[in-house]
């Protein structure tokens, strides 16, 4: 039985499985169906409940519906200045229902792909597909997060910000925003290549995994890198990033090193020194994207602390600093083509 994905209706493209994989899920059900016929039912139902959610979901204004309640209107306009004045632990309560319920399908959507990648473990012409469509999910979370970081710093002006927010918005409504999406590309190339490479520690200067994450990033990042680098804030959060380890930890071994007059170090020799690193060392990402997203958050949360008690070490994640630096070097009035 083929599954039906069609809508009498517009609707937002983030409430809905995009071509390539619905052909991947009927695919996949199409395998089990002779073999596995329970596990297949499964799918059946968890892939009607998400279009059954994305339905409902799309009842609810759409974010560029201008409404007047009691004399006060509500647009995209008055959304843009809401976004650009609130802190980030406010925002929950100003955007509109139909955004927050699109973080739900996606993060439904993540766990109804997810069962996919328990049940193709083994085979890997559906494994790295359902994979891919993962990371893609965790990929868009992440990007909105940094943007709301990015919304919340008093270095950008209010125009910034503001063209910030239409960025949001746009992305919300349509799925899709011309300088908003080259902006998360960016993003998704950067994690997907942390994602493949490990640290391999060495004399703990990051040089190796530095050139090869570097390699395979465009000239924007390279840009970044020469014209950042100088910058504390900007070295910190990349040796967290390579090394998947907190700035205090980094700082910590290379004490050691240089006490006990040791030159390179191993992953071993880091589980050695460290019985519980404060990021968990990047490890089993390839099984389980959400490693990633924990990593980012991990990184955030306790970039966010060192603010709060003028604590030495980063106080943004590098995702942060590199999105800030792509927004005010290409930033105009207009999107970008």
């Amino acid at each position: 039985m083929c599954m039906c994905f069609s809508l009498a209706r517009p609707i937002s493209p983030l409430l809905i499985l995009k071509e390539t994989e619905k052909q991947l899920v009927e695919s996949i059900e199409a395998y089990l169906s002779p073999l596995f016929p329970e596990e297949c039912s499964l799918v059946k139902e968890r892939f009607t409940s998400l279009q059954r959610l994305g339905d409902i979901i799309s009842e609810f204004p759409s974010v560029n519906t201008a409404e007047v309640l009691r004399g006060e209107s509500r647009d995209s306009e008055s959304l843009m200045k809401t976004l650009s004045h609130f802190a980030s632990v406010s925002y929950i309560f100003h955007i509109p229902t139909r955004v927050s319920a699109v973080r739900m399908f996606l993060v439904a959507k993540y766990n109804a792909f997810s069962m996919l990648h328990k049940l193709v473990k083994d085979i890997a012409s559906f494994h790295t597909p359902v994979r891919d469509v993962l990371f893609s999910i965790i990929c868009t979370l992440m990007s909105e997060t940094v943007y709301f970081s990015c919304l919340e710093d008093p270095s950008f002006s209010r125009d910034l910000r503001m063209g910030l927010a239409n960025d949001l918005i746009n992305f919300w409504e349509t799925g899709s925003d011309p300088r908003g999406n080259y902006h998360i590309r960016a993003l998704e190339t950067l994690w997907l290549i942390r994602d493949k490479t490990p640290p391999s520690f060495g004399t703990m200067e990051g040089a190796s995994e530095l050139i090869r994450i570097s390699m395979d990033m465009d000239k924007t990042w390279q840009n970044f890198v020469t014209a950042q680098l100088d910058y504390n804030e900007t070295r910190y959060a990349l040796e967290e990033f390579l090394f998947g380890l907190t700035y205090e930890e980094i700082e910590m071994i290379r004490a050691w090193l240089s006490r006990l007059n040791i030159s390179a170090v191993g992953e071993e020799d880091i589980h050695y020194y460290l019985e519980h690193s404060g990021y968990g060392l990047i490890e089993n990402a390839d099984m389980d994207p959400r490693v990633i997203y924990n990593f980012f958050i991990d990184r955030r949360d306790k970039a966010n602390s060192r603010k709060w008690i003028a604590a030495p070490g980063p106080k943004k994640t590098l995702e942060e600093l590199y999105l800030k630096y792509l927004i005010t070097q290409d930033y105009t009035p207009s999107t970008r083509d």
